[in-house]
């Protein structure tokens, strides 16, 4: 499938193509992910053109996740890790522009922080964790909360480290006019009624900033590597 690239919901210039790849059904909202190719071409610009990028995902050289991708729409999205046979190690995460595609060290494409969107019990006693990437992981403890992130081991999908949404917790905006932002839970705002939508206010760099609890991924330090890493994004609009 292919989109007008006017129409895209990625900041790429509208020239010289007037076509761009869809990124296909997958684990990611369609405005929230970015196609393979896409990455390849556009952002590392590790292929000049699609056909170039097409035969690197093809011969099994892309993997997200620890996974073998061949699809050049396949859509990667919040905190996924991209791997490029020969060529180096990506993490997808928020920025002020929206998605960025940012350089980590080959020993930090192991694991990777998913937001636990909602859980539910199962049989056998279980509890199942369902994540923002469309992961479910099954676990026994109660601990593990709505709003809390985790941090996995990939592709084995080995919980290694829970960070619970708290006050003093280190968070990231991922959605919102702040996204991209980092900062210290000050406070949590629960919603009083219906009508209300519960925020958090982070100390930031930039200052003391409120946004919705939904907006934000807790990534308890500095493990996901944005802050050491930003530097070394690739932007195809640069």
């Amino acid at each position: 499938m292919r989109l007008k690239r006017y129409a895209m919901p990625w900041k790429l210039p509208v020239k010289p193509f007037h076509w761009v790849v869809s990124p296909r059904p997958g684990p990611h909202p369609k405005d929230s992910c970015l196609p393979l190719l896409i990455i390849l071409r556009d952002i590392l610009k590790v292929a000049e053109t699609g056909r170039e990028a097409k035969k690197l995902i093809k011969a099994g050289k892309v993997r997200i996740d620890g996974k073998e991708r061949r699809e050049a729409g396949y859509p990667a999205g919040l905190m996924d890790v991209i791997e490029i046979e020969n060529l180096g190690c990506y993490r997808v995460l928020p920025g002020e522009k929206g998605l960025e595609v940012v350089e980590i060290a080959k020993k930090d494409a192991g694991w990777k922080i998913c937001r636990i969107r909602d859980k539910r019990n199962v049989k056998g006693g279980k509890i199942q964790l369902n994540l923002h990437d469309g992961r479910n992981i099954l676990v026994d403890s109660r601990a593990y909360k709505p709003g809390d992130s985790v941090m996995i081991q990939i592709p084995e999908q080995k919980i290694l480290k829970h960070y619970p949404l708290k006050v003093g917790q280190e968070a990231l905006i991922f959605a919102g006019k702040n996204a991209g932002k980092q900062g210290k839970i000050k406070e949590i705002r629960e919603r009083k009624s219906m009508l209300e939508k519960s925020t958090v206010i982070l100390e930031t760099p930039e200052g003391r900033i409120e946004t919705l609890k939904d907006y934000i991924i807790v990534i308890g330090g500095k493990e996901h590597g944005k802050s050491d890493a930003r530097g070394k994004a690739r932007k195809g609009n640069d």
